[in-house]
């Protein structure tokens, strides 16, 4: 037996219980690690009178291979316990076997883990993930490298390396060196942490370094139109028809609260007329699944029946052919110059405008709207839906219509006493003189 800083230790025996016909057992190897064995298989055979159980070696100069066989695992396992104790700072019975029979001993560095991450998300696409989502996991690997690069001068490290320093300072370089928004640095540190995990699963890292990482609180801002600005919106005509095109979906979102992604999946099958007459859209939203149902208002169904049957119908039973997404957010802020608002005007300020302006403004509860934004929970409408002073002010109004005559301040019985200037800053004296 040959041990190793006394929690590391190798033994070869016969295993009995396997003897074949030809009288030979199989050599087994245990690899014992603070308590915790592991056996593998030497692929050699012996016979037991061939075999010194003590010792862990074959006997006689006939079986010089075999005990040469043993040595070389010895110095392999050896060898692999010394590299996984410096990489990694701890090894497993599990991890040891695997480097001898050579799996994950080429696995055990960051960025190689951080590739194979990558190319996974890769093959994704479509299936586990959107196409949209998959530059996220390039980008961060980009990114990553050239830390690696720039603060440690190294194109690699190995997981042992990963603490909670090394998580700190790459979402300091993220936020510092590149300039980046909470909200962007936060993109690139979820690639990080899954790679960190699914390393964690495969055993090439026992603690996960995130677990004491705060990240910085994002505190989302919800950009909307006012009243005004969706007014002024609307009034703008352009020479191009693809841009009065684009004016009208936003507007149309922004009397739907629909997503520029469930805009160009809408189909007529989603428009849906109501035992009363009136028309709703009903769909699952793409990013959630969850059910979402829309009454339609006149302006909506005014661009409804503008780009029917029109060089902007869709096909597949769809009913707009948008754009690209780049596309609409150029035009649009192109028409938000037109039409004097001095706002980063992007698609999806349609919906936050929907949310607060068109509905929460103008007295549509918060658990209406969160079932027309097919929202999973309250909170997230609570969060979108930003509750506007002209809204706080609608409802005080509102309230004191209310309550007017309902609560009346009795008249006081005694005499007010007013506090002397000399007694001012000491009113306690008025009461104690009895002045009550």
């Amino acid at each position: 037996m040959e041990h190793n800083r006394s929690t590391f230790s190798i033994l070869f025996y016969l295993n009995t219980s396997k003897k074949k016909k030809s009288g030979k057992c199989p050599i087994m190897g245990r690899i014992s690690v603070d308590g915790e064995s592991k056996a593998f298989s030497t692929g050699m055979d012996i016979l037991p009178d061939e075999w010194n159980a003590q010792d862990g070696l074959a006997i006689g100069k006939s079986n010089a291979s075999i005990n040469k066989q043993i040595e070389s695992y010895k110095s392999e396992l050896n060898a692999h316990y010394k590299a996984m104790v410096e990489s990694k700072g701890y090894i497993t019975t599990e991890s040891l076997k695997n480097a001898l029979r050579g799996i994950g001993t080429n696995r055990n560095t960051l960025m190689q883990e951080f590739a194979e991450l990558v190319e996974e998300k890769r093959k994704s696409v479509g299936v586990k993930i959107k196409e949209s989502t998959y530059p996220v996991y390039p980008n961060a690997y980009r990114h990553l490298k050239d830390f690696l690069s720039k603060k440690y001068n190294v194109t690699d490290i190995s997981f042992g390396q990963v603490d909670i320093a090394f998580i700190e300072a790459y979402s300091f370089y993220l936020k510092i060196d590149l300039q980046m928004t909470p909200r962007t640095v936060k993109c690139n540190m979820i690639p990080l942490r899954t790679c960190i995990t699914k390393a964690k699963h495969k055993g090439l890292i026992r603690q996960d370094p995130f677990f004491d990482f705060v990240p910085e609180k994002i505190i989302p801002k919800r950009p909307w139109l006012t009243n005004d600005e969706i007014e002024r919106l609307m009034q703008v005509q352009t020479k191009h028809a693809t841009w009065n095109f684009t004016r009208d979906m936003f507007i149309f979102c922004v009397f739907t609260g629909i997503t520029a992604i469930d805009l160009r999946n809408l189909k007529h099958s989603n428009i849906q007329r109501q035992e009363d007459g009136s028309l709703w859209v009903v769909l699952n939203r793409q990013k959630t699944g969850t059910a979402s149902y829309i009454p339609l208002l006149d302006i909506p169904i005014q661009i409804l029946d503008r780009y029917r049957d029109s060089e902007f119908a869709g096909e597949d039973g769809r009913v707009f052919k948008l754009q690209t997404h780049v596309n609409m957010n150029w035009q649009l802020k192109k028409l938000a110059k037109a039409a004097e608002i001095n706002k980063r005007l992007t698609f999806h300020m349609s919906r936050f405008s929907f949310a607060t302006t068109v509905c929460l403004t103008q007295g549509v509860p918060i658990e209406t709207l969160s079932q027309m934004m097919g929202h999973l929970s309250i909170k997230t409408t609570q969060i979108y839906a930003e509750v506007t002073r002209t809204k706080i002010n609608e409802d005080m109004t509102n309230l004191a219509e209310t309550i007017q005559g309902k609560y009346d301040l009795p008249e006081n019985d005694g005499k007010i006493h007013k506090i002397g200037r000399r007694n001012r800053r000491f009113p306690e004296r008025e009461i104690n003189d009895g002045n009550i």
